[in-house]
């Protein structure tokens, strides 16, 4: 077990947000305000609910990105990654390490505003698949 990361959300990664909003708002979701974030030429949203795991809802921005392929190969959408928040960047990696998990850097941290600049990093971990981490 990894005491320095806890569940934070499910990223789905859409063409167009509409029938996704749909969805979660007949399940009770409340949706945030949809922000732009031009690190990763993305439109996000994130919807949380009182009792369910909060989803961010993740579509390509005005020019070709790195959700392109993806939404191309999975047009109805696909739950791509999971985050994680942690308090210590440096431990929770180290904890993963230490258990023999295999983890690879995707992308550095970066402020994320949709995080009000929190900074998010990704890595591919070698049988989980792409894990975001929110400090």
């Amino acid at each position: 077990m990894n005491a320095h990361l806890t569940f934070h959300h499910f990223g789905l990664a859409v063409k167009r947000p509409d029938a996704a909003r749909t969805f979660l708002t007949v399940f009770g979701y409340q949706l945030g305000e949809p922000v732009f974030d031009p690190n990763q030429n993305v439109q996000l949203q994130l919807c949380t609910h009182a009792t369910q795991p909060a989803v961010e809802i993740i579509w390509p921005g005005e020019t070709p990105g790195p959700l392109a392929k993806l939404t191309q190969s999975h047009p109805a959408g696909i739950i791509y990654h999971v985050c994680y928040q942690t308090d210590d960047l440096a431990a929770a990696l180290a904890g993963l390490e230490a258990v023999g998990q295999n983890v690879i850097c995707i992308s550095p941290p970066a402020a994320a505003p949709l995080f009000g600049g929190r900074k998010v990093s990704f890595y591919n971990i070698i049988g989980m698949g792409l894990v975001e981490i929110l400090e």
